[in-house]
């Protein structure tokens, strides 16, 4: 497949590639780029990096938080490790947030690992450790992706494991509670067969892909939520002021939910300054962009397409308004083809220049 491009004729870039399965990239304010690696095998020898220039990866904070491996998981301490990272997201104030659901192959939760750990971006060092109990992160969970409030006192997660869910965190007090689980909002579609290469993706064994809540993204005010699974099409919203209410059980807060039209299949979700939802279409290795003031009937459009999009993943915008993704190559994991390698070249991206 040629690459295609819409939208003013947006090109994609290689910005760097990487030897094992990236997930997530965030750019700082100042322009710091960070890329992490979830240890969805064991060959995986860093966790969270910071991408310098001349493409080199250095483990961040230290070498001692990437020091983890499951192999000698009793001679370590998961609360100060990274054990399987699967997102980074600057906050725009100073800080790095690093989000460890701490399930090594996307299995079964390491005790004490799930957490939510700030980084001072000055100093280079952890400032701040919110760890999540069972309440938050139970068995079976996989907290996926974080997105934060404009003045930095919420912290809003989704959850694809097992049983989806979003995860509400007032930080200024530290606490978390797991809110609309197994809410239709955040579980997989049933009628939603997740494709790549233009047939369903399955396992050995015959399971499809079925990822609950997934994307995830903020508008630029702070008032409204959007997130959908990645096994589906429909994407949903909800006023973030009802999520800070916690005296509300999950059959109140399920009444505030709305359907905001169709993304079709898709990991990854983003928001820009102009009202404008990109979304990572996977199935089509593609880029696709909508107009949020179109209303739910608003139709994804194609901004990019490009063969080397296998598995579009995650969005960061950097402080010039550049838009990054990643490509982390799931369907080429041995997950799916047995006898592939565990080490899978990824690529990092950035699209220029975006939708007007």
């Amino acid at each position: 497949m040629a690459a295609t491009m819409q939208e003013g004729q947006t090109t994609l870039e290689e910005v760097a590639t990487f030897e094992h399965q990236v997930t997530g990239v965030t750019v700082t304010e100042t322009g710091r780029l960070f890329v992490n690696f979830p240890r969805w095998s064991e060959d995986a020898p860093i966790s969270v990096a910071e991408l310098r220039g001349d493409g080199e990866l250095v483990p961040y904070p230290d070498v001692r938080w990437n020091a983890w491996r499951n192999a000698r998981k009793n001679q370590m301490t998961p609360h100060d490790h990274w054990v399987c990272v699967q997102s980074v997201v600057a906050d725009g104030r100073g800080s790095l947030w690093v989000l460890d659901p701490a399930a090594p192959a996307t299995s079964h939760l390491v005790p004490g690992g799930a957490k939510l750990v700030q980084i001072d971006l000055a100093s280079d060092r952890v400032t701040r450790t919110i760890a999540f109990d069972e309440s938050v992160a139970p068995e079976g969970s996989y907290l996926n992706d974080v997105r934060f409030s404009p003045d930095g006192r919420w912290a809003y997660l989704t959850d694809s494991g097992a049983v989806g869910a979003l995860v509400v965190v007032d930080l200024e007090r530290g606490r978390a509670r797991r809110v609309l689980h197994r809410h239709p909002s955040t579980q997989p579609e049933k009628d939603v067969t997740v494709e790549t290469d233009g047939k369903p993706l399955r396992r050995p064994d015959g399971r499809g892909a079925e990822f609950a809540a997934d994307g995830i993204a903020l508008a630029r005010d702070g008032r409204h939520l959007y997130w959908q699974a990645l096994t589906g099409r429909t994407c949903y919203r909800i006023e973030t002021a009802a999520l800070h209410d916690d005296s509300p059980d999950d059959a109140a807060l399920a009444d505030r939910v709305e359907r905001y039209g169709q993304n079709g299949v898709s990991d990854g979700l983003w928001i820009d300054a102009g009202g404008r939802l990109y979304l990572t279409a996977l199935q089509e290795n593609a880029v696709k962009v909508r107009d949020l003031a179109d209303g739910p009937d608003g139709a994804p459009r194609v901004l990019v397409q490009d063969e080397r999009l296998r598995w579009p993943d995650t969005f960061s915008e950097g402080p010039d308004g550049t838009l990054y993704v990643t490509a982390s190559h799931i369907m080429d994991m041995p997950w799916y083809v047995p006898g592939n390698p565990p080490q899978v070249r990824t690529t990092l991206f950035r699209l220029s220049p975006r939708a007007p």
